[in-house]
């Protein structure tokens, strides 16, 4: 099955009650807008708002009809009573977090939910919150998306690298990652060293820190070290994997330290009004590396029309691969002579910002070549077998 019949199906064959003859596509339900809506929505009320606003179709003059307009604010508020509201948990040492929202990076904005994080500076004096996948996608959505419209200002960011990605990004295969290889290391560092580059373009005083693997060597370690510091960055050593809290501290130290000695002049990579194209650009540019941006005739018209209809203010939603800063997934490292090329956009008008798709990126992704299905099956006496 092609890419092109996965992300497209045709809906309204048949009769006239049918409906239009049309192509639509799935979404994966963490890169909907409903996933987004509720992860920005600030209370009920904002979230009654923020649903009435979302576009379901277009009417015969081209004009937007929305969830509003069906009545089906209601509906969708009563699904997501008790939803809306943040997960407290405990960890396995016994302290509480906040786990609440789940829109992926490189489709959607990354990030947790709104009243979670607020939630949380409520009740402490200090808060982590995480944004998906690398300093490209779910960091960019943070600083331009999240915290532009819950009017957030980071103090600091801790960017978590491992050894054996730089390593990878340096052309290491998987199977030989185990191994010391600092000329690979060196190699592949470079990808680090971008992701350093987008954070500080933020304001935003930046802590790298490794999560330590049992096959990581000191000089692997002491390298990555000094790159860090001779770039203005703190550094420490992630080791939670084997000792929990314990094996965290140097990093939690590391952070208290920045927080008490590096001011944080946080800033958005763009302002509002720039228009749909430009803010594309400076993102491609700026953050992913790229010499310019390419169009598909459809994404043109779409971020024309988008505009058209009074969008044009709202930040960009770049839906990217995560395994490269260009679009293209094979190309490792820090790719240079590249081009962004943006195939289609559309439109959340209730979560607030414009979804921008790249290069081959789906909004049904994870399907594998061979389902789990294949191997699920139930004998005589009823054993279900191929779970696990």
């Amino acid at each position: 099955m092609n890419d092109r019949v996965l992300r497209n199906v045709v809906v309204g064959l048949g009769a006239k009650a049918d409906g239009v003859v049309r192509e639509d596509h799935f979404v994966i339900t963490v890169a909907s807008e409903i996933m987004a809506i509720l992860c920005l929505a600030n209370d009920m009320n904002d979230l009654k708002e923020r649903l009435g606003k979302i576009i379901v179709a277009y009417n015969y003059a081209g004009e937007p009809v929305t969830a509003a307009q069906l009545h089906a604010v209601g509906a969708m508020a009563a699904l997501l009573k008790d939803a809306i509201k943040p997960n407290l948990i405990q960890t396995l040492e016994h302290t509480g977090a906040l786990v609440h929202g789940g829109p992926f990076a490189n489709i959607a904005h990354g990030c947790n939910s709104v009243r979670a994080t607020k939630t949380a500076l409520k009740l402490a004096d200090i808060v982590v919150t995480e944004a998906g996948f690398g300093a490209d996608l779910g960091a960019e959505k943070f600083m331009d998306i999240k915290c532009r419209k819950a009017d957030l200002k980071p103090d600091a960011v801790v960017l978590v690298a491992t050894v054996r990605a730089l390593k990878y990004n340096g052309g290491v295969p998987k199977t030989e990652l185990a191994a010391e290889n600092l000329d690979a290391l060196k190699k592949g560092i470079v990808n680090l060293e971008k992701h350093i580059e987008n954070l500080q373009k933020f304001g935003v005083p930046v802590v790298v820190t490794l999560n330590s693997f049992v096959t990581d060597t000191e000089a692997e370690y002491a390298f990555i070290r000094d790159f860090c510091e001779a770039r203005g960055c703190e550094f420490a050593l992630s080791e939670v994997w084997a000792k929990g809290g314990e094996g965290g501290e140097a990093l939690a130290n590391k952070v208290l330290e920045t927080l008490a000695n590096k001011e944080s002049h946080y800033h958005a990579l763009y302002p509002d009004e720039m228009s749909l194209k430009d803010k594309v650009k400076t993102i491609a540019t700026e953050i992913y590396g790229a010499d310019g941006v390419s169009y598909a005739p459809a994404a043109s018209k779409a971020l024309a029309r988008i505009e058209e209809m009074g969008f044009g203010n709202l930040p960009v939603c770049m839906a990217k691969t995560q395994y490269s800063l260009s679009d293209d997934q094979t190309r490792l490292g820090r790719p240079a002579g590249f081009t962004i090329n943006v195939r289609d956009a559309y439109v959340s008008a209730g979560a607030g910002f414009v979804v921008v798709l790249t290069g081959a990126i789906m909004t049904m992704p994870g399907l594998p070549k061979k389902p789990a299905a294949d191997g699920i099956d139930v004998d005589e006496n009823g054993v279900i077998t191929g779970l696990f």
